[in-house]
């Protein structure tokens, strides 16, 4: 696991990647749950005013990989193996989401994650299962 890595640290590290894009805040981050917020803006969008399918994807994505980094043993890095992703409700374009995930399994070479997006108004919009794989050594 990361050393003491603070919240700030986290984030800083999500900024000027796909997440720094959507607009992801962390609010919390521990080694089996992981909360964030996303504004709704209209960039993240399809028709009809309402978040796209792949920005809930993306956004929980981010909220596993984030746990599952939490976990890591040195030297170690992980990537999203499958995501399975269940529409429930539709998040209203400049509304805001929260999404939650747990973990639900944490072993030594996989991770499975359950993240649940809801509006501000506690309405469950969606349910995201995904596996990270855990992956000895650096890419570099």
């Amino acid at each position: 696991m990361p050393e003491a890595i603070t919240l700030a640290a986290l984030q800083a590290i999500l900024d000027p990647l796909l997440p720094g894009l959507l607009g992801v805040r962390l609010l919390e981050a521990q080694a089996d749950r992981v909360v964030a917020e996303l504004e709704v803006r209209p960039e993240l969008c399809t028709t009809g005013g309402v978040m796209h399918g792949g920005a809930f994807m993306a956004f929980a994505d981010t909220l596993g990989a984030v746990g599952t980094f939490l976990n890591l043993p040195p030297g170690h890095r992980t990537t999203t193996t499958d995501s399975s992703t269940k529409f429930i409700a539709a998040a209203p374009v400049h509304g805001k989401v929260i999404g939650e995930a747990v973990a639900l399994h944490r072993g030594r070479t996989t991770h499975v994650w359950q993240t649940s997006v809801r509006r501000a108004d506690a309405k469950l919009c969606a349910v995201v299962i995904q596996t990270q794989l855990v992956i000895p050594g650096d890419p570099h």
